[in-house]
Order: structure tokens, then sequence, then C-alpha cells
């Protein structure tokens, strides 16, 4: 044996190389590496599903936090040991972390972060500009030619003025188009809810003073309103006007009411404190609340009450896992779930939506939070969370309403959880998390064979799921042949699923509940399949089945029952099991009722929709290549109407703006 062999030999083998350690330490030295500056930070796992999005002011301090420290076993500590690879944004500030964190939050929802649904449409009062500007319900982006106020909690609040702006200072509240029209005054008129400027029975000058009264009461300065009105009503009476003094007199008596009804001392308060935000936070049973109250110009326009989901995880993390100088936030006894769902709840909401420069809190927030806040909007933001006098009144009012509406969601979801439970047991389906049972129920839809349509509704997490709801036109079937529709829908369904549980590829439990909710549907087999039929409809499924090679135990029919009354229904199986007829007064029956009931519904909107679109070819201009909105609209506005359209030549249509003669031929050609 040479030396050399001697000493290869003599080498011991190498140690096998630890996957999972060799990531940690790449990860390690990630981090080492990051910069001492504001950013965001997300954390993905294995399989590349997104856990958390957080901001810092120190993203080297903030990110080291989650790795050098021992979380045992924490939600904390249960998110690091999934952790596999990082992410990180440096931006300039902290206002910009915070705007893209609450950006990432809103588009990805991350398994640990607490979400808010994202709801900001408020509606509005409009006060459309015009000689005699009119009163509008508005909702959507705001422009400067008219006048907005609000926004209002919902749309009650919004419609509410405005029947109060009638009574007060009868301002009209008809389109300009039905206005410029008129001959005689309306009925709104005959009971002195508009002064009629419509036909001249008030003049321009009056008209504006009252607009320009209501929009003062709008912003806050209801007395002086009433200071005017007095003055004016004073001055008619002397000079021997009673009728319109007393007509004001309704007036001031009107509004009085309206501030006593209030309870707002508006007096007190200056002008930037006369729009506030009153926010009460309320946690029990794993859910939480946050009741949201506005007060516009000093008056409470009432409250919206907004569950965000992911509450255990997000509130065991907080905002922030440590602070800024590496400290374990836990041992501050302050800060509890409460206070990490209200800072959520304002990061999230605010963002992209106007800021009153005044919130009323339940629990006191970041400062640092609310820093970055009025930087993003422009104004200058503060908190009180021990107020006084009125807003002591509005705060415990709000903390009330945020009790009752949690209480509420609790009840409802224990209802809704005993209801699947139910279920479960009277199918013996093989789910020990009622969360987890996943069902899709089909219906087909259609008028006398026309416009066929089918539906697919999801229930799942004990209640429905209408992102993931689906509906399938239907072609190549004969008219009302709703067995070879219903055979359509199940394989459009279902075959590229079975393609992908025949080969092994279907996805595992972790990467379906990262997965965005539009594609969870797409990424699992439900538990149980609800066909709107009997005997037949289950038969068809089951052939369809049988083809995929799915299993026919998850098939079942939701068949009608003696006379087709509603109560006596009952369940038909594919797999040969006995029907099972629920009690009518059985929760099981409840829920199979709703989500088949949710199933109809919304095939024949769906149906109703693509009827009325073949009936009037409103969608065949949209489909021509070449024609956007503008030219739409020209040629619906030259020839009154798509049958208008229909019915010109091609030197018609070539003859309208943007259309030329090849473009004129291809219309021509689609609509005959």
């Amino acid at each position: 044996m040479s030396n050399k062999q001697a000493t290869d030999k003599g080498k011991a083998d190498p140690a096998p190389v630890d996957p999972q350690a060799a990531a940690r330490e790449r990860l390690l030295a990630e981090v080492a590496a990051l910069p001492g500056l504001p950013g965001v930070y997300r954390w993905f796992d294995a399989q590349d599903g997104l856990l958390y999005v957080g901001k810092a002011r120190n993203l080297k301090k903030r990110v080291s936090s989650y790795l050098h420290k021992d979380h045992g076993g924490t939600r904390i500590g249960q998110m690091v040991a999934r952790i596999a690879r990082l992410e990180t944004t440096v931006v300039r500030t902290e206002a910009e972390a915070l705007l893209l964190e609450n950006n990432l939050i809103k588009a990805l929802a991350p398994r640990f972060n607490i979400l808010f649904r994202d709801d900001k449409s408020y509606p509005y009062l409009k006060i459309v500009s015009h000689r005699y500007p009119s009163l509008a319900y508005f909702r959507g982006a705001v422009d400067r030619k008219h006048r907005y106020f609000g926004p209002y909690p919902n749309a009650w609040a919004v419609k509410q003025t405005i029947q109060l702006m009638q009574k007060v200072f009868r301002l009209r509240t008809c389109e300009d188009s039905v206005f410029a029209n008129r001959s005689r005054p309306c009925l709104l008129y005959q009971i002195q809810r508009c002064s009629g400027p419509c036909v001249g029975l008030v003049s321009p000058e009056d008209y504006a003073r009252d607009v320009r009264d209501a929009e003062r009461f709008l912003l806050g300065d209801p007395h002086e309103v009433v200071s005017d009105l007095q003055a004016q009503m004073m001055a008619h009476a002397e000079a021997l006007e009673f009728e319109r003094a007393a007509a004001l007199r309704d007036r001031i008596g009107s509004l009085s009411n309206v501030l006593h009804q209030q309870s707002v001392e508006a007096s007190s308060f200056s002008s930037a404190e006369k729009d506030v935000d009153i926010l009460a936070v309320k946690v029990a049973g794993g859910r939480a609340c946050v009741n949201l109250a506005m007060v516009r110009g000093s008056r409470h326009l009432g409250d919206r009450a907004y569950f965000p989901t992911h509450v255990d995880e997000g509130a065991a993390l907080g905002s922030r896992p440590t602070d800024e100088d590496g400290d374990d936030e836990a041992a501050d006894p302050v800060r509890g779930p409460e206070v990490a769902v209200l800072e959520a709840f304002i990061a999230q909401h605010y963002i992209g939506q106007p800021v009153p420069p005044q919130l009323v809190t339940s629990h006191a927030v970041d400062e640092a939070l609310l820093a970055a806040l009025g930087e993003a909007a422009g104004v200058r933001v503060r908190a009180q969370h021990q107020p006084r006098e009125q807003r002591r009144i509005w705060l415990e009012m709000c903390a009330k309403g945020a009790e009752l509406a949690l209480a509420r969601l609790l009840a409802e979801e224990g209802s809704a959880q005993a209801r699947t439970r139910a279920l479960v047991d009277a199918l013996e389906l093989d789910v020990a998390d009622t969360a987890q049972l996943r069902i899709e129920c089909f219906d087909i839809s259609h008028t006398a064979g026309e416009a066929t349509q089918a539906s697919c509704v999801v229930f799942e997490n004990n209640q429905m799921q209408s992102a993931q709801y689906r509906r399938f036109n239907i072609e190549g079937v004969t008219g009302g042949d709703d067995y070879a529709a219903m055979r359509q829908v199940l394989t459009r369904r279902y075959a590229r699923l079975a393609e992908a549980v025949a080969a092994g590829k279907a996805e595992a439990p972790e990467a379906v509940e990262s997965a965005p909710a539009s594609r969870k549907g797409l990424a699992r087999l439900p538990d149980l399949v609800l066909v709107d039929g009997g005997r037949g409809q289950v038969s068809m499924a089951r052939e369809v089945f049988q083809e995929l090679g799915l299993d026919i135990a998850l098939i079942a029919g939701v068949e009608k029952g003696e006379g087709r009354k509603v109560g006596l229904e009952e369940l038909v199986f594919a797999d040969g099991r006995p029907k099972v007829a629920l009690g009518h007064d059985s929760a099981a029956l409840m829920l199979v009722a709703q989500i088949r009931d949710e199933a109809h519904r919304f095939a024949i909107t769906g149906m109703r929709a693509r009827r009325a679109s073949v009936r009037t070819g409103g969608s065949k201009l949209e489909d021509i290549p070449g024609v956007g909105p503008r030219k739409r609209a020209r040629l619906l506005q030259r020839f009154g109407g798509l049958r208008g359209v229909a019915n010109a030549g091609v030197e018609d249509l070539s003859s309208v703006e943007g259309i030329s003669r090849d473009l004129a031929e291809e219309i021509y050609r689609v609509l005959h």
C-alpha cells in the first residue's frame, strides 16, 4: 500500500450537511448584513407561503430580534420555526414603510398578520354644482367640481342627513335633467321638502342662502345658522310677512330638535376638532371587533363594526415583537391583544383614506404609528384615549357598540358551527374540525333552455365563501337538458384537479392554506359535493366522478320531498347509501337549505344577466376589436341604441367619428 493510499484511508469521512442548518446559517448571515435603515420585511416558509409582513425603523435590529431570542412555544415561536427565507425592502422614512407594509398586507394576506377586510367605500353627501345646487347620495372617487361632506359610516346616515336638509333648508334632490324639464312643482314641494326652484318659486339669491346655511350646518356651525335664521324671522315679522316668519320658525324648531338629539356643544370645539373618529376595540372568544364611530361637523353620524381575521396569531405577534432597542415588549403589561388589533386597524384603515386630525381611542396607541400616519396623510394626527365630557360619552357609546357587535358575531358563529357539526354527524363525515369542512354545491339555471348557466358555491370555515364562487356558461348542449349541463360543469370543475390527484401533485394542506382566497377552491377536493336535484342528477354526477377516477362517496343530491314542500328535502347519495331525511327543524337541514338556496340564487342572477345580454346584444359591440368605450358611446348616441346601430348600413356607420370603413364593415358583419 502506498503512502498516499494510507493517508486517504486514514482520513475520516466528511460529516453530512444538514440542509436545515445550512439554510439557517444563510438566513443569519443575510440578517447580519441588513442595514440599520427603515424598511419592510417579509418572512416566508419552505413552501414559499408568506408568513408575516412588518415594518421597522431599523431593519437590522427588528429582524434580528426574531432569530436571536428564544420565543419558546409562543405563536411567535411557531412562526419563527417555519421561517425559510426573508425579503426586505429599504425605504426612506417610516411613513413610506407604513404605506408599503399595509399595502402588502392587504394584497397578500399573510398568515400571521391581523387582517381587516379592505372595505373603504364610504358614502358621501354631495352638493352638485349648479345655479340651483342639488343634494345627492354619492359613493366613489370625489372630484373638485362638486362639494362633498363625509364620509358617512353607512348609507342610512347619508339618507337621514339628506332628509334633514330637505326638511330644514328645502334643497332639491332631483336630477338636473328632471329639473330642466319641469313645468310644475313636484310632490316634494307640496309636502314642504323643496322650495320649488325648478319653476321659479324661489329666487336664486334666497336659494343660494339656503345652500350656504346647509353647508355651514354640515361643517359644524349649527348655532350660527340658527342665529341667522332667527334674525331673518324677526325681520320678516317686523315687515308683517308673517307666513315667511312662520316658515323660518319651523326651520329653527327642526334644527333645535336635531341639535338636542345629537347632544353636542359645537361651540366648545375648534374647527379642527369638529371632525373626530372614535375607535373602540373588544377582544373575546378568539375574535375581535373594532367599532368606528364618525363625528363630522360636530354631528355624530353613527358607527360601523369591523371584524379582523388572524386575531390569535397577529395579536400574539403584535404590531412589532420587540422595540427598537431590542427589549421584549411582552414585559409591557399595558400592551395586549386589544392594542395590537387597534394599531393594525389604524394602520390598514387610514392608508389611502382621509384621516381626521383627531382620534379618540379606547386604548393608547403608539405615537410613532400616528406620526407615520400623519406624514403619509399630510396632516398632524393626534389620539386621545382618556377623553372627557362629550368625547367620553361618544367613546362609551362606541365601546358598548363594539361589545354588542362582538357578542352578536360570536352567537352567530356558534350557531353556524352547530349547524356544521350537525351536518357532519348526520352524514358521518370524516371531519374533525368543522372549520375545515368544504362543501361545493352546483345548480343549473335557464329559461326554457335559453342562456343556460351553472353555478358553483362554496361553504367553508362555517360560512359561505363568496370569493370562491364560480359561474359556468353551458355551451354545446340541447337547451333544457339539465343532465348534460350538469355533466359539463362537473367535468370542467374537477377534470384538472382529478389529473393532479392521480399524478400525486395535489397541493399539500400547507400550500392550500397559504394560497390566495381566489385559488383555494382549485387547490383541493371538497369533502362534500351537493347537486340540486334527485336521483337523475346524482347518477350523472356519479358517471362524471367515475370517469375522472374520483370518489363517488363525495356526491349527494338534494331531492325535493313529498309535494315539493320546503323542510321535507332528502339527501340522495351516489354510492348507494340509503336516503337521509333530515327533520324539518334539523340544524343540518338548515345548512343544506342555505347552501342549496345560495347556489340557486347565484345561478339565477347569472342566467338573467346572460339572458338580457343575449336578447339585447349588449355585449356584441364590446366584443368587436377596435370598438372601445368612446366609439361604442358615439355609435349608440348617433343611432339611438343597439337596434339602431344594427339597422344602420356600412356608409352610415363609417360616418361616425372614429369609425373607419373597415371597422364599419366589421361592425355590420358582427351585428348581422
